[in-house]
């Protein structure tokens, strides 16, 4: 199966503990676990600080599954829940696979932290959340909520931390299945 995670930094697999990019080792990367324990072909789409594209890159004809999990950085930048949903609605409608190949993943809400000083952010992340099910199931795709997997985060309320990254893994696993 040739898989492609399309996402933000949490996708990348940004360490935040570190600076200018780092990167949590492979064996502690969701996207790498996933590849690791299938064996599938998976290239890792995830760049730190993206948000909603406004239009959808052409994703190869021989995609088996596009898994997409954006929105986070949406939020931080201001953008309400429904602005965002909005966008990833224009986005996802862009997208020319077959619905049946796409899962939207709804990003584990926020908790207080660094980068999240406001209650006002988490709320927002839950109604993202909710958002992106009533998108997945209004354009037909397939969606998993990350808020249900126990994500742990680290001390900015935004990034998994290894164990994070590992609870996520297994949470998509399961939804796979």
């Amino acid at each position: 199966m040739n898989i492609i995670c399309f996402g933000d930094s949490n996708t990348y697999g940004y360490d935040p503990r570190g600076y200018f990019d780092g990167r949590y080792d492979p064996d502690c990367r969701w996207v790498d676990i996933l590849a690791a324990e299938t064996d599938w072909t998976i290239c890792n789409m995830g760049q730190n600080g993206r948000e909603i594209p406004s239009a959808a890159p052409a994703f190869p004809d021989g995609t088996d599954l596009l898994i997409v999990m954006l929105g986070t950085n949406d939020l931080l930048q201001g953008k309400s829940p429904e602005q965002a949903a909005k966008k990833l609605e224009r986005f996802l409608s862009g997208i020319r696979l077959k619905k049946s190949k796409i899962l939207l993943i709804a990003p584990p809400p926020m908790t207080l932290g660094e980068w999240v000083p406001s209650q006002q952010l988490i709320e927002g992340s839950h109604t993202f959340a909710r958002l992106c099910q009533a998108l997945a199931e209004q354009l037909g795709i397939r969606f998993a909520d990350a808020g249900r997997w126990d994500i742990s985060l680290a001390y900015d309320g935004v990034h998994f931390t290894e164990q994070g990254h590992k609870a996520f893994a297994a949470g998509l696993l399961e939804e796979l299945k």
